[in-house]
């Protein structure tokens, strides 16, 4: 029995210090800023001099900390050799530029249209049947010609 009384006189304790903390949790924050332009928070009022705004903290709802990554500011991506090449060669000749574009684009017509290709070796005049493997690079490098020396419009 006096156990039990103890447990209820535990309980009631913790009950009425509930009810106490509640109006200190829900305090004012006062916010103004003093003569010199220093902005104040607090959740005492300032003296009669200061005009501040009073906020509620029940009403103010905490930020989240933790779900927004932040966001990070990306360097330009620097040019490749080709790339710089690229613009050098459209910088001092348009015309080269314009002849390579042109080229490349009819290289890969030829190479996207038809599948049995065959290209001259260097010191030899004999045709040299392509490989799927040459081809696919053929095309690649010229898909990346297009893409340097072409104008975009």
């Amino acid at each position: 029995m006096l156990m039990k009384t103890n447990l209820s006189v535990v309980f009631l304790g913790f009950v009425y210090l509930a009810l106490l903390t509640q109006p200190v949790l829900a305090g004012a924050i006062y916010i103004w800023v003093d003569k010199n332009g220093v902005t104040h928070y607090s959740q005492q009022p300032p003296t009669q001099e200061q005009q501040a705004q009073q906020l509620n903290s029940n009403d103010l709802e905490p930020s989240k900390i933790g779900y927004i990554a932040p966001v990070k500011k990306e360097a330009p991506p620097e040019m490749s050799e080709s790339e710089k090449s690229a613009a050098l060669i459209k910088e001092k000749d348009a015309k080269q530029a314009e002849a390579i574009c042109e080229n490349a684009k009819h290289n890969l017509d030829v190479l996207t249209t038809h599948t049995k290709l065959t290209r001259q070796e260097d010191g030899n005049k004999e045709p040299v049947a392509m490989t799927e493997e040459e081809r696919q690079a053929a095309i690649t490098e010229n898909q990346q010609r297009i893409k340097l020396f072409c104008n975009k419009k």
